[in-house]
């Protein structure tokens, strides 16, 4: 069965490092009391740290059922690849497994998109429209942008009032690359346009590979349909 996504979930700070640290544990390269050692460097409090620990677990330790195959599979390009833009496998985990992220990161790429920056308090008013205008919504979408920054994908300048995007990162692995969007098929839960893969919001942080169309094409988990003159979409494999 299915597990509902949940609604908002990412609502703590992680550090790249807590991330990385929990990625390695799933690719079998630490061991869990290491990262706990980390959590208990980071002077973290009862509560924080039980939340923190939340998000880590479906980040990568315990991901959803439907999100393990996934999350084995990211961590198998991990360890296969030296070198590997980690920063990428956290960026594709959080947008397939928390919306909320997804969100954040899809409003943050169109935002920037042509001045390669964008007003905090823009993202905050849209990310209330679609989740109410609450103290939590306000909150949670700091937490998100904080870790993105850690994460090196943006920069938080004047105050906090704007957010920048810093230098995209070039993903150059075919295997790494089809798994980035699956990430946004994912999420979106729809087929995405061809012609619109090098510019999906939500991997704004990424240059990928010119050569789409061929990747897609010989991904096992990932195929192509035309439909209508011209009209060509990705979708999952095995979905209607």
């Amino acid at each position: 069965m299915m597990t509902s996504a949940p609604r908002i979930g990412f609502d703590r700070f992680i550090s790249l490092e807590w991330a990385t640290a929990a990625l390695k544990v799933r690719a079998g390269a630490l061991r869990r009391e290491d990262l706990e050692a980390l959590l208990d460097a980071a002077g973290l409090g009862a509560a924080a740290r039980t939340k923190t620990r939340t998000v880590l677990n479906r980040l990568w330790l315990e991901p959803r059922v439907e999100l393990e195959d996934y999350a084995n599979r990211g961590a198998a390009i991990f360890n296969a690849q030296p070198g590997v833009p980690v920063v990428a496998l956290h960026w594709g985990m959080a947008v397939a497994t928390y919306p909320f992220f997804g969100k954040v990161a899809e409003l943050i790429g169109r935002l920037s998109t042509l001045q390669g920056d964008c007003a905090s308090a823009e993202i905050h008013r849209r990310m209330s429209e679609i989740y109410g205008e609450r103290e939590g919504t306000y909150r949670m979408t700091n937490m998100v942008i904080q870790s993105q920054a850690s994460w090196g994908a943006v920069e938080r300048i004047e105050k906090g009032k704007r957010v920048t995007r810093l230098a995209s990162t070039m993903v150059e692995n075919d295997e790494l690359t089809a798994w980035l969007i699956e990430a946004v098929l994912r999420y979106t839960g729809k087929p995405l346009t061809v012609s619109r893969l090098q510019s999906q919001p939500e991997l704004f942080p990424f240059n990928m590979t010119p050569s789409l169309v061929y990747l897609v094409s010989n991904s096992e988990y990932l195929t192509i349909r035309t439909e209508g003159p011209g009209d060509r979409f990705v979708a999952l494999r095995g979905t209607v």
